[in-house]
Parts: structure tokens; sequence; C-alpha cells
């Protein structure tokens, strides 16, 4: 769950056009600042600890800060996730089933608190850059909380674009992600951010 979470909400923003000239750390830092909105598709790998592929996804995404988000997996099985500004929802249709947890703790021990959450990146994480390999500037982020569910989260930038994410989990798996057809700043609608669990589903969690 926490896996998940912090994946989607990674997702949701680090992925915008940034000064040129501003190094990984500075890049983030102004993209806190301007980006409020964001919209993308995203290609999701997960490979275990020994390096294996473990599971491959695809979908598109939304995000307001702070706080709220719509993370869609279109394949290989269709998956919801709603950040409102106070709970996260997870529908998994399949299974006719509705987690729900607060947001508050799950926003700060997550990359979440990168993009989707407040201006305080800081306060959660230590940032670090480390310079250019194959072909990206990348930055890495530690978070503070031990007991967040990542080691740690690096990201990829292009030029002015951020390209590609990394977050290493304490279970030793390496989530990927690729970012294409981002719209920043784009105007969302209210209603993409509520959700209301479909009648005769399951609803667990902090309901």
């Amino acid at each position: 769950m926490n896996r998940l979470l912090a994946a989607l909400a990674l997702g949701l923003g680090l992925l915008t056009a940034l000064p040129a000239q501003a190094d990984a750390i500075q890049r983030l830092r102004e993209y806190v600042q301007e980006t409020k909105t964001l919209r993308g598709s995203f290609e999701q790998t997960v490979q275990d600890r020994k390096g294996r592929k473990a599971q491959e996804s695809r979908g598109s995404f939304q995000f307001s800060r702070p706080g709220k988000f719509r993370w869609v997996y279109d394949k290989p099985y269709e998956q919801l996730i709603v950040g409102d500004g106070e709970k996260i929802w997870i529908h998994d249709k399949d299974l006719e089933q509705v987690t729900v947890k607060k947001m508050g703790k799950a926003i700060g021990q997550s990359p979440a608190a990168l993009l989707a959450g407040s201006n305080e990146i800081d306060k959660h994480y230590d940032l670090r850059d480390l310079g250019s390999k194959k072909g990206l500037e990348w930055l890495e982020a530690i978070p503070k909380d031990k007991e967040s569910s990542f080691e740690k989260v690096r990201l990829g930038f292009k030029g002015s674009q951020l390209e590609a994410m990394e977050l290493s989990d304490n279970f030793g798996q390496l989530t990927t992600l690729r970012f294409s057809g981002l719209i920043r700043n784009p105007g969302l609608g209210a209603d993409l951010f509520r959700f209301t669990p479909p009648k005769g589903t399951d609803v667990i969690g902090d309901d």
C-alpha cells in the first residue's frame, strides 16, 4: 500500500519544464513554487531486489497542489487512486474494493511531500545533486522520517524537463516512472479529486 501511494504521489508531478540553467535541486524548488497543477501519462516498471522485472503498468494522472491528485492505472489492470486533500482512496475495480486512509501522515512520509503536498521540501527530505548519468541530470531525495516506506527517490532531468523517477523502497524493489504528454498548470475541475465508493463495493480503512 505505502509503496503504491508513494509511486503514485511522485508520479503526480515532479515532471515539468523548469529553467535549464538551474541545477537539479534548484529546479525542484522552483517546481514546488511554480507548478500548481499538472496532467500527463506515465509508464511504470517495478524490479525486485535481484533486478528482475516484477511488474509493468501504465496510465494517466492529474494533480492540484496542495494534496489533491488523481492517478489512473489502465494496464495491466484497472485501478483508480484519488487524493481529495483529506483522504486517499484506492479503488480496485476487479476486486470491488476500496481502501481509504487519512492523507496527513501518508503525504508527509512519502515523496508526495515533494509535489502534491506543501512547499516544505527540506522539512521532509535531504536533497543531493548527483550530477550527470545516462544523459540525464540526477537529484536524490532521502526521507528524514525513518519510518518512510522509501529509502530514497531519484529524479532525472533532461535539460529543463524531468524525464525519469526512480524510487528505492525498504524491500529492495526499484520503481521506475517515465512520463509523457505533460501539460503544466492546466485548468482542472474539482470533481476530478472527489471520490464516492460505488454501491456494493467493500470499503476498508479509515473512512
